[in-house]
């Protein structure tokens, strides 16, 4: 009997871990500048870690481009093609910014509008501590910037991104943009590993 209830224990216990590392998937985002991989938080971020591998897993993310480079802040990517064009996205949905992960350095958070419940596509990778990205009322001022994974390879890959000149560029339907990299930066695939 004793036998039984230490074999039913470690039975439960490798379901555990077995879940546990399979609910932490892993996405290999490839840049004409390398590779980024990224350990999402489906614990912590669920819906938004469901939505980030759904674009991926549909190919939604090829041929989009990091739009937006302000290198002591962030690289912004996931929505735009290389003439700044707007793909077409799915409806957005809810910020899951309150779920204690922090803005810090090689994070992976969301991007979205003023409204705190746009995000869709599109994603920012921290280059440095940004804590006022987050969360601190549920607020249209304090509702902050989702995170939902951190970047675990490619550190060289974002440095190489994060220098890459900018400029203003004029963008189909926004005008002009600022911090538009002088030389465009291709998100060739997002693929999902684990």
């Amino acid at each position: 009997m004793r036998i039984r209830k230490i074999l039913l224990s470690l039975t439960i216990a490798s379901a555990f871990l077995s879940t546990s590392a399979w609910a932490q998937p892993t996405v290999e985002i490839k840049t004409n500048k390398g590779i980024i991989i990224v350990e999402l938080n489906s614990e912590k971020a669920p819906k938004t870690v469901a939505n980030f591998v759904q674009y991926a897993n549909d190919g939604f993310y090829t041929g989009t481009v990091f739009h937006r480079i302000i290198s002591g802040f962030m690289i912004q990517g996931g929505g735009l093609d290389k003439n700044l064009n707007e793909k077409t996205t799915r409806a957005p949905i809810k910020n899951e910014a309150d779920n204690g992960l922090a803005n810090t350095l090689g994070t992976i958070a969301m991007a979205r509008t003023g409204d705190p419940h746009s995000a869709s596509s599109q994603f920012f990778i921290n280059v440095a501590n940004n804590t006022f990205l987050n969360h601190t009322e549920k607020s249209d001022r304090g509702w902050g910037y989702t995170v939902f994974g951190k970047v675990i390879s490619g550190t060289q890959t974002i440095d190489a991104i994060r220098k890459v000149p900018t400029m203003v560029a004029p963008a189909p339907r926004m005008g002009r943009m600022a911090d538009v990299p002088s030389k465009t930066v291709t998100i060739e695939s997002a693929t999902l590993l684990k």
